[in-house]
């Protein structure tokens, strides 16, 4: 946990993410990166040189195979963290794969999970939205936006989002899916299982296979290409003379 804490500080002083009386909404899946991130930021506000508040909230997309079980255990262990709990419920599976039938619902159900957090965070009058988006992440985004939209571009380690009014925050970007699966482990986090028919089955999941590959073939490639994009001064494209 150390380590971890180490590299959100790291996040936190580089992109100046939270601010004294921060009120910051943790986006909980159910998934390990945001249980994880909980988890985290928790610890991380003993000793964070700004004074912030915390709420979780998670938003039901009305899955009915998911254990009663595992989340029973989810929602207890959110509780005993002491920060406020406010589960969303919604209808967002039966649109996806009964209304609307979508053979590729990613897109669409992430930004249908995404404007349901924003809704919340401004309805509790929260200012900041922290998603668990690690370093393995940024590559997947890179390499998804470079294949399928031929351009090179990344999520920000920040993003204020002029039509809510919402900062997005990335306090894991530092952090790699390896320390967060370790952690999830040695802490025996109660994850709820993805019962989604797409799960493993995405694009993105794609990208993450290929990246393994390439980093098997050639040890230590993941890490230097992640290095690449956390130091943009190094990147040396074209550019037409003025």
């Amino acid at each position: 946990m150390q380590k971890i804490l180490g590299k959100i500080r790291k996040a936190d002083t580089d992109y100046k993410m939270i601010l004294e009386n921060d009120h910051i909404v943790v986006g909980v899946s159910g998934g390990k990166d945001s249980l994880a991130l909980l988890t985290a930021l928790t610890a991380y506000q003993k000793f964070c040189p700004a004074k912030f508040k915390i709420t979780a909230v998670n938003i039901d997309m009305g899955f009915e195979d998911t254990s009663k079980e595992q989340i029973d255990r989810f929602d207890s262990y959110i509780k005993s963290l002491g920060v406020d709990y406010i589960k969303v419920q919604t209808n967002i599976a039966h649109i996806l794969f009964e209304d609307r039938k979508e053979k590729s619902p990613c897109s669409l159900c992430s930004k249908m999970r995404r404007g349901a957090l924003s809704t919340k965070t401004i309805e509790i009058g929260a200012k900041k939205l922290a998603l668990g988006h690690h370093s393995d992440d940024i590559l997947h985004t890179f390499l998804l936006s470079f294949v399928f939209e031929g351009r090179l571009s990344v999520f920000q380690p920040t993003s204020f989002m002029d039509r809510t009014g919402i900062t997005l925050i990335r306090p894991f970007i530092y952090v790699s899916e390896a320390e967060i699966i370790s952690l999830t482990k040695r802490l025996k986090l109660p994850i709820v299982y993805n019962v989604c028919p797409q799960d493993k089955h995405t694009q993105r999941d794609y990208m993450a296979k290929l990246i393994e590959k390439l980093d098997k073939d050639f040890p230590d490639a993941k890490k230097r290409m992640t290095s690449a994009l956390l130091n943009p001064e190094r990147n040396n494209l074209w550019k037409k003379p003025d």
